[in-house]
């Protein structure tokens, strides 16, 4: 299961629908994240459409990687985000490496 983190430079924010395809996950799982850490507050409209911001996707990408990744509970990635407010720098390197590793795919594809 590999997320595919790119942001637009002019966007400021995204629909669930885009957030869950950059994180390859459905949209259930972004709304039952949203309940279970109050630190994910999407603005939302009077319809209730959600709107989130590259910090809240950042944050969900971090909840992504303790959870799927790392293996970490609900409980524990809670934890891990309480213990540390630094960026990971695992999770730096596994963007990096994807990063990579997609851009070495689209070179081969494209021989």
């Amino acid at each position: 299961m590999e997320s595919k983190l790119e942001f637009q430079e002019s966007k400021l924010y995204y629909t669930i629908g885009e957030v869950a395809e950059m994180l390859n996950v459905n949209t259930s799982l972004l709304r039952f994240w949203e309940k279970e850490f109050p630190e994910i507050r999407p603005t939302k409209n009077k319809k209730g459409t959600r709107s989130y911001t590259q910090q809240d996707i950042q944050l969900l990408h971090r909840i992504h990687y303790l959870t799927k990744e790392c293996g970490l509970t609900l409980d524990g990635a809670r934890q891990q985000l309480k213990n540390d407010k630094s960026p990971d720098k695992n999770l730096q390197l596994v963007n990096t490496l994807n990063e990579m590793k997609n851009f070495l795919i689209q070179m081969k594809q494209s021989i």
